[in-house]
């Protein structure tokens, strides 16, 4: 998918609380052909009105807090791809067309925007301090260098709502990408505007507030990975390979030692084997034991010729056909 290409649909979440002064902003910055959902979490200000006039569709979330309302979007959604966006105007909704190209060409699963404060005020000294805190935490549990948890983000309908989270308060973005990390995603993340909002914050307005979401997050990254999982921290990426502790994973692949185990049974899986080589890994397995690319060839064995291509051992041919026959 190229930039000319059509933008796919998705379904953008906004969750609202009194935010009758910045929807006009929002609303009008809303990707063509995306639909908006306003998700009116209480507000009394008539914010759902307006939303209505403007052609959003508006779901109703009687229960407080900001994973309430976002949980509730996602519910309602029905496009492929889902986006979340705050609805205080800090954040540009055009911003998330790339996202979605991104998701859509398979160079992510989840795509976070960093948010770059532009303007005086647009991000509060505490604010920016429990953030920074907080990636930190992440970065210790899950292992992803990420710099921002911000509320701009993408990913595929279906799979978020396979995540299963539970969080219904401020730490709902975060246990988002924790899930998704112990699940395995690719997390990109892309810097964005952070612009001053419309009225005062809910949640990093005080410095009340900010502990409290910072409570909350704390919580999530406390709890255990779900059954199943493997906790992000103990997987190292290496490209599109995983380590699991002693196992690798390629793909739909896990390595045992020198396997590959399958679906379909256990092989050893890749490139032909070169000079009586196995590559594996970045290094040639040769007779029970592993030689770097940058290695010097061994001469042949005595008797045998030592030209490249007949210096192959006949113990290293014996182990590969046992455990190709495996």
């Amino acid at each position: 998918m190229t930039a000319s290409s059509p933008l796919p649909r998705a379904d953008l979440v906004l969750p609202c609380l009194d935010e009758a002064e910045a929807l006009p902003w929002v609303l009008g910055r809303v990707p063509a052909g995306w639909r908006a959902i306003v998700v009116d979490n209480g507000s009394t200000d008539g914010s759902d009105r307006i939303a209505r006039s403007l052609g959003a569709t508006v779901v109703y979330e009687p229960r407080r807090g900001f994973g309430s309302a976002c949980h509730a979007g996602l519910l309602a959604a029905e496009a492929e791809y889902v986006c979340f966006c705050d609805c205080d105007a800090s954040l540009d909704p055009a911003l998330l067309a790339p996202f979605v190209r991104l998701l859509a060409r398979g160079g992510a699963d989840l795509v976070l925007g960093r948010r770059r404060a532009r303007g005086r005020g647009a991000w509060p000294a505490h604010a920016r301090a429990g953030n920074l805190a907080l990636a930190r935490m992440l970065r210790r549990r899950t292992g992803l260098a990420l710099h921002d948890l911000g509320p701009l983000r993408a990913a595929r309908r279906a799979e978020l709502l396979g995540l299963g989270l539970t969080d219904r308060r401020s730490g709902y973005p975060l246990e988002m990408v924790v899930r998704a990390a112990d699940e395995g995603w690719r997390v990109a993340e892309h810097d964005v505007p952070y612009l001053p909002r419309s009225g005062k914050s809910k949640v990093t307005g005080t410095w009340r507030g900010t502990w409290q979401a910072v409570r909350d997050m704390r919580g999530v990254l406390a709890a255990p990975p779900r059954p199943g999982t493997a906790p992000a921290r103990d997987r190292e990426q290496f490209g599109d390979r995983e380590r699991f502790g002693d196992r690798e994973r390629f793909g739909d692949r896990e390595r045992f030692a020198d396997q590959d185990r399958l679906d379909e049974g256990d092989r050893i899986d890749g490139p032909e084997p070169i000079d009586g080589r196995e590559p594996i890994d970045g290094r040639d397995r040769i007779d029970g034991r592993e030689r770097r690319p940058d290695e010097p060839d061994e001469p042949g064995e005595p008797g045998e010729p030592g030209e490249p291509g007949e210096r192959e051992s006949r113990e290293a041919s014996r182990v590969r056909g046992e455990v190709r026959g495996r």
